[in-house]
């Protein structure tokens, strides 16, 4: 690798992953962070998910440590920041990849419990750890922040809670972004489209009660580019470089990583 993110420590929250036959975004993202140079810390509200992300790391001998943290508690993420302070004495890359959509329905279905829960835990996840680490990359005077979001914040989805937690995600970064250019600090969003990760693939499978192969081939047919869905090294390669200097003048970007797919809007 070219040591792109070299000297840098960086932050990715949700760096475990549901059990699949793929990698998940947050665990390639933190791999590719490490290839690249970074010491990772990586973060899961499941910590032994997040020490088997590490173990990878370190069996390619980069340099990452596991924290355990749920990051829609407050509490847990100001512990979290503080520890990173204490040991490594700056953040230069926050990176959040939490969020779930299970339980979700229609504008005239969704119920109370699903809509507090999926956003409760989709943006809680992202303004708790950019508050918490935001006064240590303004005392530097630098930093870059990535969220994660979805195509789904800007295409036509019935599934309403997850779509509203994605859009307040892009929303969030825009408002993060220009309150903190003056500092040196970047912010900007991935929205990831139909990607083949255990989340979506055995996640849905199980949730909709169709067979892991027939839902893999309909998502294939509904990407634009080259009939297949990407992978989570797509949306890591895309973190690598918003975290890198390559990007040192994008700030309050909403990138699609999704074959086309949001191509089709308007």
């Amino acid at each position: 690798m070219s040591g792109r993110l070299a000297g840098k420590v960086a932050i990715v929250v949700g760096a475990g992953q549901t059990p699949g036959d793929t990698i998940g975004n947050g665990r390639a993202t933190a791999l590719l962070f490490a290839r690249e140079g970074a010491r990772v810390v990586a973060v899961d509200r499941r910590v032994e998910s997040a020490e088997e992300t590490v173990a990878m790391i370190h069996d390619e001998e980069g340099e990452a440590d596991a924290f355990g943290a749920d990051a829609t508690r407050e509490a847990d993420v100001a512990a979290l920041v503080a520890e990173c302070v204490r040991r490594y004495g700056r953040i230069d890359v926050l990176h959040n990849n939490v969020g779930i959509g299970g339980g979700d329905a229609s504008p005239t279905h969704v119920t109370e419990e699903a809509w507090d829960r999926i956003l409760g835990v989709n943006l809680k996840s992202v303004i708790f750890p950019c508050k918490h680490v935001l006064p240590v990359m303004r005392d530097q005077k630098g930093g870059a922040i990535t969220n994660v979001s979805s195509i789904a914040a800007v295409c036509v989805t019935p599934a309403v809670a997850y779509k509203t937690s994605k859009a307040g995600i892009n929303a969030y970064t825009q408002t993060l972004a220009l309150s903190n250019a003056k500092f040196g600090v970047r912010a900007n969003v991935i929205m990831p489209g139909l990607m083949e990760t255990p989340m979506a693939i055995e996640g849905l499978s199980t949730a909709l009660g169709v067979p892991k192969d027939q839902l893999i081939e309909q998502r294939h047919a509904a990407v634009p580019l080259g009939g297949r869905m990407g992978t989570a090294w797509d949306v890591a390669w895309a973190a690598v470089f918003l975290a890198s200097d390559e990007a040192r003048f994008i700030t309050g970007v909403m990138l699609a990583v999704d074959g086309g797919q949001s191509a089709r809007v308007g």
